[in-house]
């Protein structure tokens, strides 16, 4: 799979829109984990530590990883893998965008901290509890 650059076609885009390359770029499986994870840290990981923090296998994290580096958002320092300048500034601005889903998901009924409002238990249509039709 090609890397998504700004200029060249993309998943779900073939304008090459700079925009439309990063949404490409941090929809890959595991992409945003990663950058979470070293964001949270402050220290450059490992890639057994940081294949542990993404709680991923090591080919995505290493196929990600591969990618994230070409797009100049982490880099590869003596102690491990750490955000690059322009993978912070990144960073900077999605985070912003936790607080505004913390504030979405309570809107909708959902408890902070990933847990979920207890649904009601539906009857299916024309049938009861103790006898639903099938």
């Amino acid at each position: 799979m090609q890397i998504p650059l700004p200029g060249k076609p993309v998943r779900g885009s073939r304008s090459g829109r700079p925009i439309m390359a990063l949404l490409d770029l941090l929809g890959r499986r595991a992409a945003l984990r990663i950058l979470w994870e070293l964001s949270r840290t402050g220290e450059p990981l490992t890639f057994r530590a940081l294949l542990a923090a993404a709680d991923t296998n090591p080919s995505v994290l290493n196929t990600r990883v591969k990618e994230l580096r070409a797009a100049d958002l982490v880099g590869r320092e003596p102690r491990g893998y750490a955000l690059s300048e322009q993978g912070k500034r990144l960073l900077a601005v999605i985070l912003p965008l936790n607080a505004w889903a913390e504030g979405w998901a309570a809107r909708q009924g959902l408890l902070a901290g990933g847990g979920h409002r207890q649904a009601r238990q539906r009857t299916p249509r024309g049938g009861s509890k103790r006898n639903p039709r099938r």
